[in-house]
């Protein structure tokens, strides 16, 4: 584990543990590192070089005032990899960490990834418009951003015993322990950057992004994803992508490498070795 200084200052924690072709996870918001932890451990045991770092004003990173925006992760992720020289790397990213990883190969370009992975990810765009109907209505960003400048606490409690992890669903056994966990790793990042990052999610239009990525890239979700919604995302998505793949799972939520890391994981590694 280590940390980076970015050109504006910005101190981003990483982990990086063993050798092999590389893994790079993005997380979701508002959370860090170590929701991969299943990932991370998993893919280690399989020979991996996985790594994983806390976005800017997330987890251990620096808990800045700006750059809360999909250009500055992007450059974030950029650094990273340059500082650690990654190479044949296959990236992945869950919901926001989704757009980061469209965005930094957008932006970026391809030379040292050999594939990429979004798991229930927010692209090509979440908020609803003219030109995207099908879209999630604004008001419901705003709330949110509402509830993480009055009542962050409250809010990150609520979020994950309910849609988060499909735990409002009949016949759903929530797990108190990853309900905490959730908890701890919004509670542990900055209440700016989760406020800014709202609009960073909804608002960013990945279109152009996904139609400039060349590389496989597997998109996975879940058909009853209550925060990323199903329809508007994934198969628009594969869509847009040159050589993209759509993986769809029947029932599962939004937070699915948690809920059903074997599941997630098996397919994960059937796609990086294919």
């Amino acid at each position: 584990m280590g940390t980076i200084t970015t050109g504006d200052g910005t101190e981003i924690f990483y982990k990086d543990w063993g050798t092999g072709q590389p893994i790079v996870f993005s997380h979701g918001w508002p959370l860090s590192a170590d929701d991969w932890d299943a990932q991370l451990m998993f893919f280690l045991a399989q020979g991996f070089r996985v790594v994983a770092h806390d976005r800017r004003g997330h987890g251990r990173s620096t808990q800045t005032g700006d750059g809360h925006d999909m250009d500055h992760y992007a450059d974030d992720l950029a650094a990273l990899t340059a500082h650690l020289d990654l190479r044949d790397a296959v990236h992945v990213g869950h919901s926001t960490g989704g757009g980061e990883v469209a965005r930094y190969l957008g932006r970026h370009g391809e030379d040292r990834v050999a594939k990429a992975v979004l798991i229930s990810a927010v692209p090509p765009l979440m908020v609803q418009t003219e030109t995207n109907p099908g879209g999630v209505p604004k008001s419901v960003f705003d709330d949110i951003q509402t509830q993480v400048a009055t009542n962050r606490t409250r809010f990150y409690r609520d979020l994950p015993s309910g849609p988060f992890y499909g735990y409002n669903r009949p016949g759903a056994e929530p797990s108190e322990a990853i309900i905490e966990n959730w908890w701890r790793q919004g509670m542990t990042g900055g209440a700016k950057a989760h406020h800014d990052g709202v609009v960073a999610f909804s608002q960013t239009d990945f279109t152009d992004d996904l139609r400039k990525i060349t590389v496989p890239v597997l998109v996975m979700h879940g058909d009853d994803d209550q925060v990323v919604p199903y329809e508007n995302s994934a198969p628009r998505s594969a869509e847009l992508l040159q050589n993209g793949t759509l993986k769809t799972y029947a029932g599962f939520p939004h937070g699915m490498p948690t809920t059903e890391a074997e599941t997630i994981n098996a397919d994960l590694l059937e796609f990086i070795r294919s």
